[in-house]
């Protein structure tokens, strides 16, 4: 079985109330470090203008790149449910490792805060939750029910099967587990910079 994440593009509005569930369930400090981040994307010339975001957190990949690259192996994917897991007492800090899980993720999803040796943290689709059958804190914070998580297989059928959405181009090297519902008549942006969205 694999988890995963489904994302309806229509349905957010940028309240970020998925970022800040986030931070606050894991006991995330305030400061660079954001398990789940929201991207606004601003597109157009006045008078047609649009404004589009994208809720994006750890994707869970079939076959993660973070963890291949990893001198340490502390970057895990479980057997029974193919949530990505870090260890953060094995990790060595970015800095000893040159950063090697972050390059490797094109999804940004690695995440260090501003000390010098830093540890990796990122999204464990909040596996505390998942052991009582509960879904992934951010989901259950979402206002207009943009988020929703569970096996990939019934996210499939319960919804769209699209895997790219604007600001979020799919790899088919890496498979990450997340499903879209994007804004139609939107131009998909593929393999988005993220120098080019604004992060919140």
């Amino acid at each position: 079985m694999q988890m995963a994440f489904f994302y309806d593009q229509t349905r957010c509005i940028g309240c970020y109330a998925c970022v800040v569930s986030c931070k606050q369930w894991n006991q995330v400090p305030p400061g660079p470090v954001k398990w789940r981040r929201v991207l606004t994307m601003e597109n157009g010339i006045y008078p047609d203008v649009s404004v589009r975001f994208l809720s994006m957190a750890c994707c869970h990949c079939e076959n993660p790149a973070c963890v291949y690259v990893c001198p340490v192996s502390a970057i895990t994917k479980r057997e029974k449910d193919g949530i990505v897991i870090v260890n953060t007492a094995a990790c060595l800090g970015g800095k000893r490792c040159g950063f090697a899980c972050r390059n490797a993720c094109p999804y940004d999803a690695p995440q260090f805060d501003v000390e010098e040796y830093a540890q990796m943290q990122k999204c464990n689709f909040c596996v505390e939750r998942l052991n009582e059958n509960k879904k992934p804190i951010c989901v259950e914070a979402c206002i207009t029910k943009a988020l929703d998580a569970g096996p990939f297989e019934e996210l499939r059928r319960k919804y769209d099967q699209i895997r790219e959405a604007e600001g979020f181009a799919y790899s088919p090297r890496l498979k990450p587990s997340v499903l879209f519902r994007p804004r139609p008549n939107d131009k998909v942006i593929y393999g988005a910079s993220p120098s080019l969205v604004h992060s919140g």
